[in-house]
């Protein structure tokens, strides 16, 4: 499938989606948990890139409301209208992550929560790539992802029909790895989203920086 008919079936889901993701996903202790880590590692006014940025909140909104300037890259155009108005101190912009040209080093930290899944493995090897190759050398990187061993999959998520690929953990720290990113910690859980066909699923988050 070409990266246009991805981009298109991504932002259809999360176009429908909308606020709704962001209620189902609300109570995740781990993702707030994660970005506690993040913030942990920036200087003040630190220049931090959020990939798949969706409604804004939680990861945009608490990088913004802690100094930090924060360009939010997401395909849906719902989302990106929702952020632009829940999060008004931070710059978002519809676009998709393999074209928007990112300057070498030009963020000082970069995260991707749950972003990559509708993509081909060989395209979240590149954005991850990519994106670290946007952070400034020293700097953080954070990617979480459903690790599980599934290659165009088709499904159902909170009631849209998707097509999911993914790695398992270990393969999915290679892929950091193999970008030049030191994985400095990592934490897998499971989360039910808050939603009436919400499911049990894993989620790993890594916690990495550029050497």
């Amino acid at each position: 499938m070409s990266d246009q008919a991805e981009r298109n079936r991504a932002a259809a889901v999360f176009d429908a989606l909308g606020a709704d993701y962001e209620k189902a996903f609300a109570h995740s202790e781990a993702h707030r948990a994660s970005l506690a880590w993040l913030l942990d590692q920036l200087a003040p006014g630190s220049r931090v890139l959020d990939v798949g940025s969706g409604t804004g909140r939680p990861t945009a909104a608490a990088l913004a409301a802690a100094g930090h300037r924060v360009l939010g890259l997401d395909v849906s155009p719902v989302m990106v209208g929702l952020a632009s108005r829940q999060v008004p101190d931070a710059e978002f912009r519809c676009a998709d992550v393999r074209e928007e040209p990112l300057a070498e080093a030009g963020f000082d930290a970069a995260c991707v929560y749950f972003s990559l899944l509708q993509m081909s493995r060989a395209d979240q090897a590149s954005v991850v790539r990519r994106v670290a190759r946007a952070v400034a050398p020293g700097g953080s990187v954070v990617l979480a992802t459903v690790p599980l061993a599934v290659e165009d999959v088709e499904g159902v998520f909170m009631g849209q029909a998707v097509r999911v690929t993914s790695f398992d953990a270990p393969d999915f720290t290679g892929l950091a790895a193999g970008a030049g990113l030191t994985v400095v910690s990592q934490e897998t859980v499971v989360f039910t989203p808050d939603h009436p066909e919400g499911a049990p699923e894993p989620h790993l988050f890594l916690h990495c920086r550029r050497p």
